[in-house]
């Protein structure tokens, strides 16, 4: 066997370069977990795509975990999520496990109860003919609106009693047409084979007349009749 002598300062590069190696396989792993700006924690806690019906059942769940601390929540179609409206307590841990969960919890002003509190002093003081309102989980506020009947004294009665509800509780807008109940809550309605429940008559953002009802409903049919068989 022959030996080759190498010269030593030769050996001390190579003894060296040898070092600088082992010391970049060391900082690469650190340097990759910095670039990735986040823990285990925080990706388990990104919201979730989820179905429609699946994230019904998710909101669900949630609203019974949050308690009090829960807003209402929707289904944002266009990111596949659920959304999830919280009022901020003492609790932190209960937002912290929503997150978890898969939702995207959002922070806001109003709670559910001062909401329905909301909505049965307008059923109370403002029962007009020609007037609907519902909770908006997507403002945190009353959603009332008046259809074009509903002018002078009756007008000046509803705003009047949207204005008494509070700063940031409700708005109020009109609709060019007129209401008319065509289908009560609770009636069976019909589509692509499938039969499901309206929930409530509502107003459409250009004025339409439309219904709100599960969103597993949404999932078997995107239009419905309240004959079997029927027109849209």
């Amino acid at each position: 066997m022959s030996h080759k002598r190498i010269p030593k300062r030769k050996a001390a590069i190579a003894a060296g370069g040898a070092v600088a190696l082992g010391a970049a396989a060391v900082l690469l792993p650190n340097a990759n977990a910095s670039q990735d700006g986040g823990s285990p924690d925080d990706a388990a806690a990104a919201p979730r795509t989820l179905k429609a019906a699946d994230a019904s059942n998710l909101a669900s769940r949630l609203a019974g975990l949050l308690g009090d601390t829960f807003a209402g929540s929707y289904y944002d179609s266009g990111t596949q999520q659920l959304v999830v409206n919280v009022v901020p307590g003492d609790d932190n841990q209960v937002v912290v496990r929503a997150k978890k969960a898969g939702a995207q919890v959002r922070e806001v002003d109003n709670s559910m109860s001062e909401l329905r509190s909301g909505a049965r002093t307008l059923k109370s003081e403002a029962s007009i003919p020609g007037t609907s309102w519902a909770i908006d989980p997507r403002t945190n506020k009353i959603l009332v609106t008046a259809d074009s009947t509903v002018t002078g004294d009756r007008w000046d009665r509803l705003e009047s009693t949207v204005e008494g509800l509070g700063d940031g509780m409700a708005t109020v807008r009109k609709s060019a047409g007129t209401f008319k109940t065509f289908a009560s809550g609770g009636d069976a309605i019909f589509g692509g084979g499938a039969r499901c429940s309206l929930g409530f008559n509502v107003t459409a953002g250009d004025g339409s007349p439309a219904f709100l009802t599960a969103g597993h409903c949404g999932v078997a049919a995107d239009q419905w009749s309240d004959a079997q068989g029927g027109q849209p």
